[in-house]
């Protein structure tokens, strides 16, 4: 089996979807119609306005931590983390492990998407 599509509930679509518009075709997919997107592997991004926003996200809250993206190169976490500093979003700095690299971005609800190389 593969993945098939995730599903963000997003809190307030004007203030999230700016993020997900600049990041998603940075890892790879487009925009298929409103608030969709989909990579070559036809896995589909689907973002849509929570009914519930006062619950909002807690990273140790149950349900989904994180987003987890495996880059072909740290360059490559540098560049879509440049672009997104570029497109005035916060960007901190990437972290070093001992078997890799990540930088994990928060979108406007708190959301972590990890963007990562591993050895």
């Amino acid at each position: 089996m593969k993945l098939d599509h995730i599903v963000l509930f997003l809190s307030d679509l004007d203030r999230c979807l700016p993020f997900y518009d600049r990041l998603l075709p940075l890892l790879g997919f487009e925009k298929l119609r409103d608030h969709v997107f989909v990579n070559a592997e036809a896995i589909h991004f689907d973002l849509r306005l929570s009914t519930e926003p006062e619950h909002g996200y807690h990273r140790y809250a149950p349900g989904l931590n994180h987003l987890a993206f495996t880059a072909d190169s740290l360059e490559q976490i540098v560049e879509t983390g440049e672009a997104m500093a570029a497109a005035g979003f916060e960007v901190p700095e990437i972290q070093k492990f001992s078997d890799g690299h990540a930088l994990f971005l928060r979108d406007a609800d708190g959301m972590r998407i990890e963007l990562g190389v591993y050895n």
